[in-house]
């Protein structure tokens, strides 16, 4: 067995995915997994997708999104805690890897709490492109919490937006935001309200995440025309749109088994019509047809974008050289004996089969 013939696992840790973007740009990284995700919704046939995995709690939720296509099997674990941000710690966590289809050997480890925000937004703001009015200048951002920076800044640079119209029902959040979005060109506004965010704006984006059916938005806030991004933490037992925003839509979904049990959709009967947005990148649906028409993009995320932000974010990595080999599977020079390990066997290269860590560079030989 050969060196090269050993299954390197390339490991990107949270401060890995920091210098990452720092270096690339989160702009870049925004609008490049944008491309690589409806590149891949191009592909949508080519992909084995099922709903995702989840194990519920009365604090929260923690899930398994699995995909593959003909090389690649990715899949993501995720949690949704909305209480931990009293315990210091996120709402939401997670990490992924990707494995070759061929061989199962696991080809990268990576961080995806930061990768989640980045494709989150990255996703609305492709399916606002094809759902909202061209003209969209106006927002109004429901959730000033850990994903509302990057939903913000994905809307201007992919859409347009240019102001933002801002509620939590913490008031301490939505001065976080106003802080870090200072001096990022847009005009943002606090309002006193979620009907008063709501009032005047061309999209709206609802990013809340109490685990509860917490309606926030209701049918009189809704004006012809709008475009709204319902992208808080959904699960069965959640949503953000009154029923009857839905009935007054056309909507649109990531993958509709999925949507259907833990989307604002679960409001809704099995036969109440949607459209899968791949179907609309694909042109085989149309998006938006006229200036009134209000749109819903229920978004409740979907692992076929987490392979396309861990395929993107790995080759950002191994283009500026970011990220450490670790050796997460044992490697015993006969493949049959896995106790050789535990004997303290001599690996192919001389050394024991307790092989170190390989530097950087060898990461992504």
């Amino acid at each position: 067995m050969t060196i090269s013939a050993y299954p390197r696992t390339v490991y990107l840790s949270a401060p890995d995915m920091v210098r990452l973007v720092q270096r690339k740009g989160l702009s870049a990284c925004i609008a490049g997994v944008a491309d690589r995700i409806a590149r891949d919704f191009l592909r949508w046939h080519e992909f084995d997708k099922s709903p995702r995995m989840a194990c519920h709690s009365a604090q929260g939720v923690i899930e398994l999104m699995p995909i593959a296509d003909a090389s690649q099997f990715a899949f993501k674990y995720v949690n949704g805690h909305p209480s931990n941000t009293h315990r210091g710690l996120p709402t939401v966590m997670a990490f992924g890897v990707l494995a070759d289809v061929a061989t199962g050997a696991p080809r990268l480890l990576s961080e995806l709490t930061i990768t989640t925000a980045i494709r989150t937004a990255a996703t609305s703001a492709l399916a606002a492109r094809h759902l909202a009015r061209a003209d969209s200048r106006r927002m109004a951002l429901i959730g000033s919490g850990a994903q509302s920076e990057f939903q913000a800044l994905a809307f201007r640079d992919l859409v347009g937006i240019t102001e933002l119209r801002l509620f939590d029902v913490d008031p301490a959040a939505t001065a976080k935001l106003t802080a870090n979005l200072a001096g990022h060109g847009l005009v943002l506004r606090r309002c006193a309200s979620v009907a008063e965010a709501v009032r005047g704006a061309d999209i709206v984006t609802t990013v809340t995440a109490d685990k509860t059916y917490a309606t926030i938005v209701t049918p009189d806030m809704v004006a012809p025309g709008m475009h709204f991004n319902a992208v808080g933490g959904d699960c069965p037992g959640k949503t953000e749109l009154h029923r009857g925003v839905l009935e007054a839509a056309s909507v649109f979904v990531e993958f509709e088994p999925q949507t259907r049990i833990e989307g604002d959709l679960q409001q809704m009967p099995a036969d109440f019509a949607v459209t899968e947005l791949w179907r609309v990148l694909a042109g085989l649906a149309p998006g938006r047809r006229t200036a009134d028409q209000v749109t819903v993009f229920d978004s409740v995320g979907f692992a076929l974008e987490d392979h396309s932000a861990l395929t993107w974010m790995g080759e950002v990595a191994a283009e500026l050289g970011i990220g450490a080999a670790i050796e997460l599977v044992p490697w015993a020079i006969d493949p049959k004996d896995l106790f050789s390990v535990l004997r303290g066997a001599s690996s192919a290269n001389g050394a024991t089969a307790a092989v170190p860590s390989r530097p950087v560079a060898a990461a992504w030989a």
